[in-house]
């Protein structure tokens, strides 16, 4: 039984008339009639009574008709959804993304409108530092990850930069220079730096220190951040200074200063990492998305350059 047997039946089952049902579906009326007869054989009962003006369903025909009229229905449904899943429209995303990077606004946006514009595709989201989530992105447990690599990273994946941030300097409230409009970094000599663990983000951590030696002094590392975002609670207690993406000021710290840095500054590297044979159109559809929104975003100048 084929799907256009079903059709020919319904098309005569509506028509009540064998002529007028081929002109409906586009055949001629015997091979219309051969189609239906094939039906009915397969079926092993008579859908239709032939009449001398036309045609009326039998008992059989008429329970035939909703079933049939369903699995047309249903085979249309199949048909959608493939072609959705094909342009990307339909599925499961897995999104990774740093604890520093929702601060970037680039970041909640592109989620938000692709949230919006694809409302069938499920999205997962999932936060770690970036070492881990390259490894969930290789792993294929993610499809695609906001990271903050460090400027000398070599990836395995694909990166597309959306952003480069300037670092700024976090102090406590209470250090003699927080008043200081701008700092140069070697200002901080002789300060305890409150940094993330370097395996959450070798490049990242790489960077900063590199700054630091660049402006002539190695930092003195003190307590580890469980991540870049606690960087803040343990600085605002007393336990040191740091560098941080300009976009971190976001997080609303009581007893903490930011500082711009005058100079030669670092910056913060926000990328989008895909896999590098990634053939998803729903991931193709989020990076078009997040590349289309940066540009917009920069163009706005609410994206730092």
């Amino acid at each position: 039984m084929e799907l256009r047997h079903l059709r020919y039946f319904i098309a005569v089952a509506e028509e009540l008339n064998f002529t007028r049902a081929a002109r409906k579906v586009g055949i001629g009326q015997p091979p219309l009639s051969n189609q239906i007869r094939d039906l009915e054989n397969e079926i092993g009962a008579s859908l239709f009574r032939r009449l001398s003006n036309g045609a009326e369903l039998t008992a059989a025909g008429k329970v035939f008709l909703p079933e049939a009229r369903a699995i047309l229905l249903q085979a249309e449904q199949a048909k959608q959804s493939a072609m959705r899943a094909a342009r990307g429209e339909r599925g499961r995303l897995r999104i990774g993304f740093t604890s520093s990077a929702v601060f970037n606004p680039i970041v909640p946006t592109v989620v938000n409108a692709f949230r919006e514009k694809y409302s069938a595709v499920e999205l997962d989201l999932e936060e770690a530092p970036t070492a881990r989530l390259l490894e969930l992105l290789d792993a294929e447990e993610l499809d695609a990850v906001f990271v903050r690599p460090g400027s000398d990273d070599r990836l395995q994946a694909r990166c597309h930069l959306l952003a480069e941030e300037p670092m700024v300097i976090i102090l406590p409230s209470g250090h003699p220079r927080s008043e200081a409009q701008t700092l140069r970094l070697d200002e901080l000599t002789g300060e305890i730096f409150v940094l993330f663990p370097r395996e959450a983000g070798a490049g990242f951590f790489d960077d900063i220190i590199a700054a630091c030696r660049r402006a002539g002094f190695e930092p003195q590392l003190g307590q580890s951040a469980p991540q870049i975002t606690s960087i803040a609670s343990l600085i605002a207690v007393g336990l040191g200074v740091s560098i941080v993406p300009a976009d971190m000021v976001k997080i609303n710290i009581p007893g903490v200063r930011y500082v711009a840095i005058s100079g030669e500054a670092p910056t913060a590297r926000l990328t989008l990492a895909t896999r590098r044979d990634e053939r998803s159109p729903i991931v193709r559809n989020f990076l078009a998305q997040a590349i289309g929104i940066m540009r917009s975003l920069a163009n706005n100048g609410q994206l730092a350059e």
